[in-house]
């Protein structure tokens, strides 16, 4: 049980509650990013439906199906990125067939699984009525036909490997653009909880909520329904970064699981076992596919952070007898150099602040909006991501919620990134302003 996951003691305690019949109905997984959580609430899924003894090569038909993650009773749903992944687990098994002739089939599952994991978030459980499911509904059937055109052909020629790839990548592509919000919709939960209540085509149901903090206040109310009186026949696994950004009320009824950033030695292992590449972190090894990649957002996304602690500090400085969240000059301090460095000036107005980040992130060109506001939210977060101080997790929160609204803005309604960007400086000002002052 649980091969796949590399470094993780996490799994070692699940697959012993697993072995022992001690396992709780409802879970958490929570972690840094690329550590491995929706591997294993995947495998977790497989584990709880196979018709044998769960072992890792088991062939029953339960797996099969899991394996090509096309299994009656998996849903998962939740935001992130798939662009990255999809592209990496591409040049896999390019390299795989073309170059060095070996693993052929298994990089092929990967791809195949990478593009499987965009496509379960718009099962037609969850879609059912959605306006947004017409749009996207001819996109979904390229995909579908694409990839099994790709698995049925085991001697592709590498130009129609090749052509076959970018149809499938930028259908992908396409369907996370126009379809995938940036929350989880309440629409989604009552449709899951519906389903869950059903009875299973097998063994057993999983429900897979990855990025379970990005949820509004009325999904969650929601989830909490569905886990006081969970269906017995149901497994239901969330996936958050934070512990403590899941609501607290949701947080006691789920047994957590702690994955932690792996060591070096195991990153290498992943890229190596699962990439067939070479590299010294998962993130930035996958993040190296993309066109606007971190290193070149990264100094970018450390002024805005920067330039919004200073914005910060003087509004508060305008204030009679205010003290100054010390987590604000911190976040100054840590990220000013690199800003200088980049040879960003230091702006407090926000009219400046956005026709630079503008101008330096080509207009956010390939949809890099989304990925440039991921960076400054893990930015503030390394610096404040130990501290148990009740401002700390005040600024993080409201950080979070206008940074969501601000992506579904531009992700989702297509409204220009510069008054997007207008509103989420004043909302983050006044917000700030209001907790602190």
């Amino acid at each position: 049980m649980f091969e796949n996951i590399i470094g993780q003691d996490a799994v070692l305690q699940l697959r012993d509650d697993i072995v022992s019949g001690c396992s709780a109905p409802s879970i958490l997984f929570f972690g840094p990013g690329e550590s491995g959580k929706g591997s294993a609430a995947l495998e977790l899924a497989r584990i709880h439906s196979c018709e044998e003894k769960a072992e890792w090569k088991c062939v029953c038909p339960s797996c099969g199906k899991h394996r090509y993650l096309q299994h009656e009773d998996l849903l998962v749903l939740g935001p992130r990125s798939f662009s990255a992944e999809i592209s990496a687990c591409s040049a896999a098994f390019y390299n795989a067939a073309f170059l060095k002739n070996t693993n052929t089939q298994s990089a092929k599952l990967l791809f195949i699984r990478s593009v499987r994991k965009l496509m379960l978030r718009f099962s037609p459980v969850l879609m059912e009525d959605d306006p947004k499911f017409s749009k996207i509904s001819s996109v979904l059937q390229s995909l579908d036909e694409g990839l099994n055109e790709f698995w049925d052909k085991n001697n592709l020629e590498q130009a129609a490997a090749e052509k076959l790839n970018e149809s499938i990548i930028k259908n992908a592509a396409i369907l996370e653009k126009d379809g995938l919000s940036s929350l989880i919709q309440i629409s989604h939960i009552r449709r899951a909880s519906y389903w869950c209540r059903l009875a299973p085509s097998g063994k057993r149901k999983t429900l897979i909520l990855e990025n379970a903090e990005n949820m509004r206040d009325e999904a969650r109310n929601s989830l909490l329904k569905l886990l006081e009186e969970p269906p017995a026949s149901v497994s239901i696994v969330l996936t958050a970064k934070r512990r403590e950004a899941v609501m607290p009320t949701i947080l006691s009824r789920l047994r957590p699981y702690r994955f932690l950033k792996r060591d070096s030695e195991s990153e290498k292992e992943v890229i190596r076992r699962v990439f067939q590449g070479s590299g010294e972190s998962v993130s930035d090894y996958l993040d190296s596919f993309l066109p606007q990649n971190t290193e070149k957002l990264y100094p970018l996304a450390a002024w805005f952070v920067v330039s919004l602690a200073r914005i910060a500090v003087i509004s508060l400085k305008r204030k009679n007898n205010v003290k100054i969240p010390v987590f604000l000059n911190t976040l100054g301090e840590r990220y000013a150099l690199i800003a200088d460095n980049a040879g960003l000036p230091r702006c407090v107005k926000s009219a400046e602040i956005i026709k630079i980040i503008i101008a330096k992130s080509g207009n956010f060109e390939e949809d890099s909006f989304s990925k440039f506001m991921k960076i400054c939210m893990d930015l503030s977060g390394s610096v404040t991501f130990s501290a148990e101080d009740p401002e700390v997790i005040a600024f993080n929160d409201i950080l979070i919620k206008y940074i969501n609204e601000a992506v579904t803005a531009v992700d989702i309604l297509n409204i220009n990134s510069n008054i997007v960007l207008e509103s989420l400086l004043y909302k983050l000002k006044t917000a700030i302003r209001s907790q602190y002052g």
